[in-house]
């Protein structure tokens, strides 16, 4: 019998050594398109380190090998900065999608939210809406942002 993955979510602020990887991650799914440099994008990622409670960004293990990530980030959608904290950047290598790995991610951001006593959770995707509703998302409305539209979701954690 063949022993499944080990799969283990630690923080960048326990592995700060993961950092860079999680910034090229993020750089090339989501802020290349937005000018920004991949520079930048480490920067921000290292925030995440030593920040006492947000943004916290979490990576997927298997075994040992990091696959993923996701991060819990005050604000994500300027168009909506009333809502807060939100679930922001999962990404999961092309390679390893379709295991049910995003799951372990989402449910890593939640069980801090539940830890921080955080009552309700925030995203927006144009791509993953029923990846989300099969983890307990609802769609709540739809947004415009940057000339396209996205569902804004939320999820009660109480």
């Amino acid at each position: 019998m063949i022993e499944p993955p080990a799969r283990q979510v630690v923080s960048t602020s326990q592995r700060p050594d993961l950092a860079p990887v999680v910034a090229s991650w993020i750089w090339g799914e989501f802020w290349r398109a937005r000018c920004h440099s991949l520079e930048q994008t480490l920067e921000a990622v290292r925030i995440s380190v030593t920040a006492p409670r947000m943004p916290r960004t979490f990576v997927l293990l298997v075994d040992g090998r990091p696959v993923g990530t996701a991060s819990l980030a005050t604000q994500d959608l300027e168009e909506r900065p009333d809502l807060t904290p939100w679930l922001a950047g999962v990404f999961v290598e092309p390679e390893a999608r379709g295991q049910g790995l995003a799951v372990s991610l989402i449910g890593a951001v939640e069980d801090e939210c539940r830890r921080a006593a955080i009552p309700t959770l925030w995203l927006y995707t144009r791509t993953a809406e029923k990846v989300y509703a099969r983890a307990g998302w609802r769609t709540v409305e739809t947004v415009a942002h940057d000339g396209k539209s996205y569902a804004l979701m939320r999820r009660d954690l109480g």
